[in-house]
């Protein structure tokens, strides 16, 4: 599903987010992605969703080279890719329906099957009753919700999140990443950025771990690069 072959990143003036990683995350997997900030795990991120490109390497997802793909390739391989941001990303003059609908209209699908898929996207996040509420008269906890609808609603191989309960008390923490393990288990890749100890350990997931650009662990493969001391977040 999504494959590092020797990927890095370097930024003007020399800085190298990202080098030499190599992992693969096949389309049953749901890994957690850790590391203190400026790691590099936003960037990876940033590099699967073809926002940035690596400066070498090969990420492949579904046998194509996101290094060398065409710029009128990029959208179709986006709508593959859902992504979740902390801060929600809505646009609080439109409704919740209208946000969650917005990605299904710039790819031009009909109104009537726009609104079945983000009704049952709502449903799936539980605010299906909210459909005509504004953003803002939601709780954090919704907002999220809401994002991860506008993520799954095109129906996406593969889900990112970065950071998606840093502003979350543990309940709703709980509830965001119940949800990520209920699209898992219906066969969607999930690749979650997290500082979040309490939700490594209850998850027991694979581990992926980032230190100054370099992947110092992987349990994908079962590997482990560094000692196990190492810092986690």
């Amino acid at each position: 599903m999504i494959r590092f072959v020797n990927v890095g990143k370097r930024y003007p003036g020399g800085q190298d987010a990202l080098r030499k990683v190599d992992f693969e995350l096949s389309q049953s997997d749901m890994a957690l992605l850790i590391g203190v900030s400026g790691a590099g795990k936003s960037t990876l991120l940033k590099l699967i969703s073809v926002i940035e490109r690596p400066t070498y390497g090969q990420i492949i997802i579904d046998g194509r080279n996101l290094r060398t793909v065409k710029r009128r390739d990029i959208a179709p391989i986006r709508r593959q890719i859902g992504i979740i941001f902390q801060d929600h990303k809505l646009l609080h003059d439109r409704t919740v329906f209208d946000n969650v609908a917005l990605s299904l209209v710039v790819a031009g699908i009909s109104y009537r099957e726009s609104a079945k898929r983000v009704r049952a996207a709502l449903d799936k996040v539980g605010l299906l009753k909210k459909e005509n509420m504004m953003p803002i008269a939601l709780s954090g906890g919704e907002q999220q919700r809401v994002g991860i609808a506008r993520a799954v609603v095109n129906r996406p191989a593969i889900l990112l999140a970065d950071e998606p309960t840093g502003n979350l008390d543990a309940a709703l923490s709980d509830e965001i990443m119940d949800l990520f393990l209920e699209f898992n288990k219906v066969g969607t890749a999930v690749l979650i950025a997290t500082h979040d100890l309490r939700q490594i350990e209850r998850l027991q997931k694979p581990v992926l771990q980032l230190d100054h650009g370099k992947l110092i662990r992987n349990d994908l493969d079962g590997r482990l690069t560094a000692h196990p001391n190492h810092e986690l977040v």
